[in-house]
């Protein structure tokens, strides 16, 4: 049995959390923190996972052309050492790039009024990040096969 796992998109005044259901399926928004200190999000991150038994962690990083971090990319990575030395959960950094613009489209494309789609993305661009990933780790079969 696969083992929920926990997606973070990390920003300058909020972290969006996400978690994936029990199979590993799909992801859901599940949060928002607010952007404190690199060691109280870890905190706060570790606990979420613990309550969730989330088995890992994902932390989106930002990529540039050259597939290099960017700035924030390198603050995504300094949280992901933290979470490690805080927590003894796997952590993995994601390429996150896009994940708000694809956050942003989905709740177009749901039909989501202009004034409530101006609230914070956080939480769906983490979905966005936890989505690809476990979309990575099960890619789809071809139609007419079975597992």
């Amino acid at each position: 049995m696969a083992t929920r796992i926990l997606a973070i998109d990390p920003g300058e005044k909020n972290v969006g959390i996400a978690i994936s259901d029990p199979t590993g399926t799909l992801a859901r928004p599940l949060t928002v923190l607010q952007h404190q200190s690199r060691q109280a999000d870890a905190a706060a991150i570790l606990e979420l996972a613990e309550e969730h038994q989330a088995g890992q962690i994902i932390v989106g990083q930002a990529l540039d052309a050259e597939n290099q971090p960017t700035y924030q990319g390198r603050k995504a990575a300094r949280l992901a050492e933290t979470l490690r030395t805080q927590g003894e959960i796997p952590v993995q950094l994601w390429d996150e790039s896009h994940s708000t613009q694809a956050a942003r489209s989905a709740r177009i494309a749901m039909g989501v009024s202009r004034r409530k789609r101006s609230g914070h993305l956080d939480e769906s661009a983490a979905a966005v990040i936890l989505q690809s990933y476990l979309d990575a780790q099960n890619p789809p079969l071809p139609i007419g096969d079975t597992p």
